[in-house]
């Protein structure tokens, strides 16, 4: 991966050093991908002296899928990830004014748990991820309210940097020690018997 860092950087005829963060997807999603995805950065950052950005996989689905409707077209966003094991990364996205987005909600949920009820208060949405293509039935749960899904919606390094750009020009950065994956779920060994 780190040779793949050093050929984009010079494509684009910039240098680590003169970045000012280092954005990365924080999770959820794949276990190995969001552990080397925090490990990396942080080596990075550490090495190079630079803040960080963790941003939600969630988010940047969002992002990507309110860019598909025009402003106003719908409320926010219903984001739903395939987590295995029977289980659901879901998030609400709402847009806000300066092209950034507002995690509403953001947590792991067992699909049959999941239906309109998550939507309070809100009307119409745009869905996405490959969620919906886990779970076909799951549109059918929200009453009419999806007017478009996009199944095949994932988490996009432009729209990773989009969102950290806004929280850069904010000053909303992290030393690289406080770069943390999150997971969403806690529990994912399973004991198959007895240990000796």
């Amino acid at each position: 991966m780190l040779p793949l860092v050093d050929r984009m950087l010079a494509s684009a005829g910039w240098t680590l050093g003169s970045l000012d963060a280092i954005a990365f997807g924080r999770g959820p999603g794949a276990f190995t991908g969001v552990r080397i995805a925090v490990s990396t950065v942080q080596g990075l950052a550490l090495g190079s002296g630079l803040p960080v950005v963790p941003v939600s996989d969630l988010a940047a689905v969002g992002q990507r899928l309110l860019g598909h409707v025009e402003v106003g077209e719908v409320d926010c966003a219903l984001v739903c990830l395939d987590a295995r094991m029977g289980e659901l990364y879901a998030a609400v996205v709402a847009r806000e004014a300066g092209g950034g987005v507002n995690l509403l909600m953001e947590r792991l949920v067992r699909p049959a748990d999941i239906d309109a009820r998550v939507l309070p208060g809100i009307g119409r949405v745009v869905a996405g991820g490959h969620g919906f293509s886990a779970h076909p039935d799951l549109a059918g749960r929200f009453g009419g309210r999806i007017v478009a899904i996009h199944a095949e919606c994932l988490p996009h390094a432009e729209d990773i940097v989009r969102l950290a750009a806004l929280d850069v020009a904010a000053g909303r950065v992290l030393d690289a020690a406080q770069a943390q994956p999150v997971y969403l779920r806690d529990d994912v060994a399973t004991k198959s018997g007895p240990r000796l």
